[in-house]
């Protein structure tokens, strides 16, 4: 199993073993568009693994801050209250890149720039870019995939299908 991300498309696949599609998702990645030094707020390209699962058993909507839920569940009211606020829902798949160089180690360093697939408010639009890096997906998507996946499952960010 493995997970292709189509930056082109706005498109997350989850493939089996022989690359046939389980699931398709709806995303949105970096409004900056792709790139790798820590503070583009790019979405990285090329082969990464997620390092970690955040998140099991949490309600839907749940608000994480530095990666612990504060135990606020997302509502328009609370967006509201805080506008600017880049929220991370639900749950979350950390990604680590595999190139050292290109998305590892140094100033392109992945995991070391946050980047993760989370949920994200239903009012988001999905389908073009709008996030600081990260892949923001639906909040029952990322439930769905959350649980279809282990920590070490392949990720490749490409730009385009071709």
């Amino acid at each position: 199993m493995r997970i292709r991300i189509v930056v082109a498309d706005q498109t997350l696949e989850l493939l089996d073993e022989q690359d046939a599609p389980i699931r398709r998702y709806v995303i949105s990645t970096a409004l900056n568009g792709v790139g790798e030094e820590n503070g583009s707020y790019c979405t990285p390209r090329g082969s990464h693994i997620v390092r970690a699962k955040i998140g099991a058993g949490q309600p839907a909507n749940s608000v994480f801050v530095k990666r612990r839920p504060t135990g606020e569940i997302y509502t328009p009211e609370l967006g509201a209250q805080f506008p600017g606020r880049d929220w991370i829902l639900t749950r979350i798949l950390w990604l680590s890149g595999c190139e050292p160089g290109r998305n590892r180690l140094g100033n392109v360093d992945t995991m070391r720039r946050y980047v993760y697939i989370h949920g994200t408010p239903d009012g988001v639009e999905l389908g073009r870019p709008g996030s600081k890096g990260c892949v923001r997906m639906r909040n029952d998507d990322i439930i769905d995939l959350f649980d279809q996946v282990m920590a070490g499952v392949p990720v490749e960010i490409l730009e385009s299908a071709g």
